[in-house]
């Protein structure tokens, strides 16, 4: 730890306690002393005291005390230290009925270590007993067991560690439930996850729609469309008005034959009366006289050339289209 030699002290022979060891009184004069501050548990253990006398010796002066060559004292030191401040924590449930445990522990301090349990008062923090049906287990003495919780077992809990150099407490609270309310709160839980999830699927599914139509707005105008096909025609017979129109039609054909033949028949007079009129001119006349009907065109070419039918009302053709 410290040593004295060729006139100087060492006292960095041990680098923990280097700094903090020194000589009380004087050395020289035979008193070695030794002073440690500051201490810490690892100072804790033997130290040995060596005093060697060098000097030269003269046979006609010793004396008891030169013929002494060298002096050893062993000394224990011993160093306390009290309990750190306990950790106190629950196990078990917190509900009428059932058991809780209550446990205590400090994690250094000289041994050994004593614990103890103690309820407080919550309004003066006074020290009252435990509840009777509490049991204090033996081999771990800090630890006990609260059974058969009830709402009288509610309250602050406190564990004190004690040693020989001092002492140290913790404080817990334990609140004991009702069951029907624990299933109360275990209900509003799954219904606020349930709810969640609801509102995630909603908001997930309105995202992936507007995504959808913006991206069928972005592609409709790159589409190809083809033309529909075009609608199948059916020949329908010509009702009864088809046929009175007919029947007009060929009583109107009728008279205008007859009325042809009468302005003919009188044309014709005319020419005899007036022999200037050549007969090109007449012919020409003639020709004028004459409707020129429409040429019939066949259903079947048309259909040929990919014609579209329309519907045209029964008057003025045969047949029509359905």
């Amino acid at each position: 730890v410290i040593t004295y030699s060729g006139g100087r002290v060492y006292d960095d022979l041990n680098e923990e306690q280097k700094g903090r060891v020194s000589f009380t009184s004087n050395f020289l004069a035979g008193d070695a002393s030794l002073q440690i501050i500051s201490l810490q548990s690892s100072d804790a253990g033997k130290y040995i005291c060596k005093v060697k006398n060098a000097g030269q010796y003269e046979w006609a002066r010793i004396t008891l005390k030169k013929i002494v060559c060298c002096i050893c004292v062993t000394c224990l030191l011993f160093l306390l230290e009290k309990p750190s401040k306990p950790k106190c924590w629950l196990e078990g449930e917190l509900l009428e009925g059932k058991e809780l445990s209550l446990q205590c522990h400090s994690a250094s301090g000289t041994a050994p270590i004593s614990y103890r349990w103690q309820r407080l008062n919550e309004e003066d923090e006074r020290a009252e007993h435990l509840p009777p049906t509490s049991r204090v287990n033996i081999s771990n003495p800090g630890q006990v067991l609260l059974k058969n919780l009830t709402q009288m077992s509610t309250g602050l809990y406190q564990c004190i560690a004690t040693n020989e150099a001092g002492q140290e407490s913790c404080v817990v609270q334990v609140t004991v439930q009702r069951a029907q309310n624990v299933g109360m709160i275990a209900g509003a839980v799954c219904g606020v996850v349930v709810g969640l999830s609801l509102l995630f699927l909603v908001v997930r599914l309105t995202i992936r729609r507007k995504e959808k139509k913006r991206y069928e707005e972005e592609e409709a105008p790159n589409e190809i469309r083809e033309d529909a096909e075009a609608p199948k025609a059916h020949l329908v017979k010509p009702s009864s008005s088809s046929s009175g129109s007919r029947s007009s039609r060929s009583g109107s054909s009728s008279t205008r034959s007859t009325a042809n033949s009468a302005s003919r028949s009188q044309r014709t007079l005319s020419t005899e009366a007036t022999p200037h009129l050549t007969p090109p001119q007449y012919s020409q006349r003639e020709s004028e006289g004459k409707e020129i009907e429409p040429k019939k065109v066949n259903y079947t070419n048309l259909m040929k050339m990919g014609a579209t039918l329309v519907m045209v009302p029964a008057q003025s053709r045969a047949f029509q289209t359905v």
